[in-house]
C-alpha cells in the first residue's frame, strides 16, 4: 500500500526474516543456550509478570546469561514474542482423523469422528490455552502469526468446517465466529483468572465479592434473576456452562445455514 511517495510495508516477521540467528562478528555461540530453552524461558516468564513485565534484560537474567548472549539467537524482541506465541499455539492438541476396516487388517478401526466433536474440541483446546496465557490474546492481534504450530491449527479447523458441509465462500465466516467467540471468551476468563492471582484471592471470592456489592442496586435485579436461573455452584461451573451451550448455539446456526 502506498501512501503519496513512502511505501508501507508490513510489520517485520520472524517467519519471513532470513537472519534465524543473527551473529555479530567475533561473537562466540553461548554455551548451553538454544532456541528451546529461551522460548520456553520467555513463555515462563510471560506466565509470572506478564507482558509489561518482560524485557531481554529480565530474560537474559532468567537464563544466566548476558543479554547479548540472546540476541545471538533471535533478531529483535518482537522476533522472540513471536516464537513464544507459536510455542504457545502448539499446545493446542488437534483432533485427529481415524479411519474405518482396513484391509488385511484383523480389527475394525473407528470411523471418522463427527466435525461438530472435532469442533468443540479445537474450540476447547483454543480456550485452555488463552486462559493459560493471558499474555497470548494481545499477541496475536501484534503479529502475523503465521508460525508452523498457528498454520497447523488452522489447517485442523479448515478441515474441519469442510466436514460440516458449508461451501468454501462461506468457511471464513463460520471459522471467524467460532474464532472471535473463543478468543473473546478466553481473553476475559484468562485476565479473571490473572486478576484474582493479583488480588491474592480465588475466583469464587472475587465473583461473591464483586455481586454482593450490587445488592442494593435495584437496576441490577434483572441481572441477578438471570444469574440465579444459569445456576452453578461455583465461577468454573458457571462459565462451562457458558461456553459448552454458546458453542452448542453457535454449531446450530452452522448446521442451519449451510443448506442456504
Amino acid at each position: 500500500m502506498a501512501t503519496g511517495s513512502r511505501t508501507v510495508r508490513p510489520r517485520s516477521s520472524v517467519w519471513l526474516s532470513e537472519r534465524k540467528a543473527p551473529r555479530r562478528k567475533g561473537d562466540q555461540q553461548p554455551v548451553g543456550l538454544d532456541h528451546v530453552k529461551i522460548v520456553a524461558a520467555t513463555m515462563r516468564l510471560l506466565d509470572a509478570e506478564g507482558l509489561a513485565g518482560f524485557s531481554m534484560r529480565r530474560l537474559a537474567a532468567e537464563l544466566g546469561v548476558t543479554a547479548m548472549s540472546v540476541y545471538w539467537y533471535v533478531e529483535t524482541k518482537d522476533h522472540l514474542l513471536e516464537l513464544a506465541l507459536d510455542a504457545a499455539m502448539g499446545e493446542i492438541a488437534l483432533p485427529v482423523e481415524t479411519v474405518g476396516p482396513v484391509e488385511g487388517c484383523e480389527h475394525t478401526l473407528a470411523e471418522p469422528r463427527d466435525w461438530r466433536e472435532q469442533l468443540r474440541q479445537l474450540a476447547s483446546e483454543y480456550r485452555r490455552v488463552l486462559v493459560r496465557h493471558p499474555w497470548l490474546s494481545p499477541l496475536m492481534g501484534e503479529y502475523l502469526n503465521i508460525g508452523p504450530n498457528a498454520v497447523a491449527f488452522n489447517n485442523a479447523a479448515q478441515a474441519v468446517m469442510l466436514n460440516s458441509g458449508l461451501p468454501d465462500d462461506k468457511l471464513p465466516s463460520a471459522l471467524a465466529l467460532v474464532y472471535q467467540f473463543v478468543y473473546g471468551f478466553g481473553t476475559i476468563e484468562g485476565r479473571f483468572a490473572a486478576r484474582c492471582r493479583a488480588a491474592g484471592l480465588s475466583q469464587d471470592e472475587l465473583f461473591h465479592e464483586m455481586v454482593s456489592s450490587l445488592e442494593d442496586r435495584p437496576e441490577f435485579d434483572e441481572s441477578r434473576r438471570i444469574m440465579e436461573a444459569r445456576g452453578g455452584g461455583t465461577v468454573e461451573q458457571m462459565r462451562e456452562r457458558d461456553f459448552a451451550f454458546a458453542l452448542d448455539l453457535a454449531i446450530a446456526g452452522i448446521e442451519a445455514l449451510r443448506g442456504r
